[in-house]
């Protein structure tokens, strides 16, 4: 083995290359059992980032379901999510490009349901008791004003024929039946409030004609967040609710609501988007759960008998997407050092069997940095915390005195959270000899109710504050070099990157992705599901319009003086690409180094292999040149103006 070469930080050639990104890895989502099967989604980004139910059958087989023509994939709250269903081998899905809902029984072609319209649908269950389907509908025919949100039936004899069963909230999500057909439970809520707010948890009495009765308000309102209501096998409801300050599994019987398992952890997230699972029933009293204490994620076991709850030794550090049935549960697992992947868990021995995962070429352990669990003192003497990802490559170190640049991450959300899950882009550029800490800023999910609160009415200080702090926290430490601090983000993690751009001098150059610069535009352009959001992060609109004003970089751009990097997609209906525009054009006049990479067809998050690819490279030269580092590799070069 040769001895590791000496050369400066962010020149280390690494194999974790942006093409061996695109190439080699997938996003995984939703998964279903059905039987001896396990059905997930595949978003393929060498396809044009296309959306694709895959089955495992039980002799180990594991096929596309869907046909090359069919993207799997629902626009309802334009994020997304629970686009797919399967039942008796049959496979019903929302298709992209016309957002019809279709049956398909393999091998025959798939056929559709729904009618064509201006509709989007997501969440379904099956009803097979009167065949048809029971869903979220989000209906866009009149043009002129936001969609209309309402649950309905839609008939599966071909007719097209849909009826609406519940209806005057703003948004519905998570219909689930009975095991025996007679009742219906889903979560309802109203602006200006998001599901992690405020939700209501309902019951009705379906009829034989289909619709409902006594429709009752079991749990939630005011301050209360609900979460992926259940029935279990033998038909009582359990429900996930934050009432306590946690997010904890509870059930309703005999018209109470009764806990199962209180403890200062989170059995629940943030509704993003449709059909996000925390828990499954093996049994009747057995619960599959997965719970997040102190920013750890913990697969268990909860006895629904004695309420005891017993953890499951996995090597996983992360869960998401859990199913389960008789003897088996699935779930979407990671680690620091194993990618996102799809496992089988048998219940009974505890084996676990890897279906499927998202980087499907193994990486030298060598090359990945696993993440430090760190805590730092932030604004007004509280504590936050964040994933330290110190430069890792067995070929490299730095000259004696050099510390690394650092990359602070602002997720997204902003109720997002740090995952502790193997992430190439992280790799890439730790690789690289580039430090990244990946920051669960005042907001973020994982800590309990009053810790996402941090954030209300205070969206772009607490935040940014925290990322500053965490990025101050590392050069104390003595770990990173201060001269060298960047910091990047999408979504609303793109706006934090821009606050701390704009109103702090801690960075030296920032990468937005698809960042918010404007407020007041967002809330006027923005979609339905966000269009009231910022009143609870900044305030009631136009009232404290003041405030708005204040806190848009847009209209400080006096006040930044350090190179910024814009991605945008042309698409994108939740943060437009004027908001990029304008700043771009703002730092072009004031002479700020500047450079914007447009995608035609890409929306709010990129899913084009060719997109991916070359945002990576581009970011990657554009702190090459901000702090005079020379790539081992050649990489495309990006127009920066003004440098």
């Amino acid at each position: 083995m040769r001895a590791p070469r000496v050369a400066p930080y962010g020149t280390w050639k690494s194999p974790i290359t942006s093409e061996f990104i695109v190439s080699e890895t997938i996003d995984l989502g939703q998964i279903a059992l059905d039987g001896d099967c396990v059905y997930w989604i595949e978003m393929r980004p060498s396809e044009g980032g296309r959306s694709v139910v895959v089955r495992r059958s039980a002799d180990g087989r594991i096929v596309d379901v869907t046909p090359p023509s069919f993207n799997a994939r629902t626009r309802a709250h334009e994020y997304g999510g629970g686009a797919f269903l399967v039942a008796d081998a049959t496979v019903y899905f929302s298709n992209f490009s016309d957002q019809r809902l279709y049956r398909h029984v393999p091998p025959s072609e798939p056929e559709p349901i729904a009618p064509e319209a201006s509709m989007r649908y997501a969440d379904c269950v099956l009803d097979r008791r009167r065949g048809r389907l029971i869903c979220v509908c989000e209906d866009h025919t009149d043009r002129g004003q936001p969609p209309v949100n309402t649950l309905v039936g839609l008939a599966l004899d071909n007719s097209g024929a849909s009826r609406t069963l519940a209806s005057g909230n703003d948004f519905y999500s998570s219909p689930r039946l009975s095991p025996d057909g007679s009742r219906l439970a889903w979560l309802a809520w109203n602006h200006p409030n998001m599901p992690w707010d405020t939700t209501e948890l309902w019951v009705a009495e379906v009829q034989e004609d289909g619709l409902l009765s006594s429709p009752q308000r079991v749990a939630g309102g005011a301050d209360e967040s609900m979460f992926q209501p259940e029935w279990s096998p033998g038909g009582v409801l359990h429900f996930v609710s934050d009432r306590s300050g946690w997010w904890n599994l509870y059930r309703w019987r005999n018209d109470r609501e009764e806990p199962l398992c209180e403890m200062e952890a989170e059995f629940g997230l943030p509704q993003w988007v449709f059909r996000m699972s925390t828990y499954g029933f093996e049994s009747e009293t057995r619960i599959i759960c997965a719970y997040n204490q102190a920013g750890r994620q913990h697969l268990a076991s909860l006895d629904t008998r004695t309420k005891q709850l017993e953890t499951i030794a996995t090597p996983y550090s992360s869960f998401r997407f859990i199913d389960a049935v008789a003897g088996h549960a699935a779930f979407l697992g990671g680690s620091a050092t194993e990618p996102a992947s799809v496992v089988l868990l048998d219940t009974a021995c505890g084996k676990m069997t890897v279906l499927r995962r998202s980087i499907d070429v193994a990486v030298d352990a060598g090359y990945l940095s696993v993440p430090e669990p760190i805590e730092f003192p932030t604004g007004s003497g509280q504590t936050a915390y964040a994933l330290y990802y110190a430069p890792r490559n067995p070929g490299f170190h730095a000259p004696p005195g050099e510390r690394p640049p650092l990359i602070v991450m602002s997720h997204g959300g902003p109720t997002s959270a740090a995952s502790s899950t193997l992430n190439l882009t992280v790799q890439y550029w730790t690789s690289r000899g580039i430090a990244v800490v990946d920051v669960d800023y005042g907001g973020s999910t994982g800590y309990g109710r009053a810790y996402r609160r941090r954030l209300e009415g205070q969206w772009g200080i607490v935040d940014v504050d925290d990322c500053v702090n965490a990025a101050c926290h590392l050069v104390n430490r003595g770990d990173v070099d201060g001269d060298r601090l960047a910091i990047r983000g999408g979504s609303a993690g793109g706006y934090t990157t821009l606050c701390a751009l704009t109103f702090r001098d801690t960075f030296r150059a920032g990468a937005s992705y698809y960042g918010v610069s404007d407020l007041e535009a967002l809330t006027r352009e923005t979609h339905k599901f966000e269009s009231r959001y910022l009143d609870k992060l900044v305030g009631p609109y136009p009232e404290r319009r003041d405030i708005y004003l204040e806190r848009s970089p847009i209209n400080s751009v006096e006040r930044l003086s350090c190179p910024v990097i814009f991605f945008q997609g042309l698409d994108d209906r939740i943060v437009p690409p004027d908001q990029a525009e304008a700043m771009v054009s703002a730092l072009r006049e004031k002479g700020i180094p500047v450079a914007y990479l447009a995608f035609e067809g890409e929306q709010h998050g990129f899913r084009r292999a060719e997109t991916i690819k070359r945002c990576l490279e581009a970011e990657l030269y554009f702190y090459s040149r901000v702090f005079s580092f020379e790539p081992a590799e050649p990489v495309e070069p990006v127009t920066i103006e003004n440098l």
